[in-house]
């Protein structure tokens, strides 16, 4: 006879609750669970099958184990202002300076620092920098970021949770 856990033949395979299940295992594999006695047979006593509550509780812990987890939950990022065009803008008027003065001063081309300001070019790093030290102004936000998923703790995964409602 075959082992149900391990598939090597054994010649006498003895059943046994291993995770709640009965099986007919061999030997080496009984030690993976209680051995299975039939009530009215020789010892009188049989392996209880696992309670309610115990089955309730292995699968909670489960349903933990198997959640995703957000890694990036509660770091930190920089990112570029929404309207940085506008804050350029008037920063730049502000200073009494039109696009090709200002331009100029930065070491930039007049048509680069248009774009900028109609938020049509995002600026690299190195051109943010000259922008926000020319002007004395910030361009960027410190963002923190938060959990993907509004389930409540303890609330279980529905069919909804995956459709869209329109």
């Amino acid at each position: 006879m075959l082992c149900e856990l391990c598939g090597k033949e054994a010649g006498a395979a003895r059943p046994a609750f291993i995770e709640g299940t009965k099986l007919h295992v061999c030997q080496n594999c009984m030690r993976f669970g209680e051995e299975y006695k039939a009530q009215g047979g020789k010892a009188g006593a049989s392996a209880p099958a696992p309670s309610a509550a115990v089955i309730e509780e292995r699968l909670q812990r489960r349903e933990k184990r198997m959640q995703t987890r957000d890694v990036y939950e509660g770091t930190q990022s920089i990112e570029l202002v929404d309207d940085y065009g506008r804050v350029i803008r008037e920063a730049r008027a502000a200073k009494g300076m039109d696009v090709e003065q200002f331009a100029a001063s930065i070491s930039e081309k007049k048509g680069i620092i248009a774009k900028i300001e109609a938020n049509n070019l995002i600026p690299d790093e190195k051109l943010m920098r000259k922008i926000e030290k020319a002007l004395n102004i910030r361009l960027t936000e410190t963002v923190m970021s938060t959990a993907g998923t509004n389930r409540q703790s303890g609330s279980r995964m529905t069919l909804e949770n995956f459709v869209k409602k329109g």
